[in-house]
């Protein structure tokens, strides 16, 4: 799978935790099984390296609990990315971008 979506994701979730948790430089618990289970879904997926933005895609392959879990990470570090890590954030505006031009040609 796509190990450059795995670090965006994985450094989403660290975003939140450290903010919202107040954890060190661990993840809590929480949050450490939400980046398991994410990481899984990201093994897992049909698309492999041709995901599309989870937005864009036609199948939802996490747990309904999970998916609003991830949302909420997202919608909170994602504003943040650009501001903690500019080269992985412009990095994978880029690769979605394309890759979400490549899905929806298909």
């Amino acid at each position: 799978m796509n190990e450059k979506e795995k670090e965006v994701v994985s450094k989403m979730i660290t975003i939140y935790c450290r903010s919202k948790h107040k954890s060190g430089k661990e993840l809590c618990h929480e949050c450490e099984i939400l980046k398991t289970y994410a990481m899984q879904r990201l093994e897992r997926c049909p698309f492999g390296e041709g995901k599309p933005t989870c937005g864009s895609c036609t199948i939802h392959c996490y747990k309904k609990d999970m998916r609003e879990r991830i949302k909420l990470v997202m919608r909170f570090a994602g504003p943040r990315m650009i501001f903690i890590h500019p080269v992985a954030t412009v990095r994978h505006m880029i690769r979605e971008r394309k890759l979400n031009r490549e899905f929806s040609a298909n």
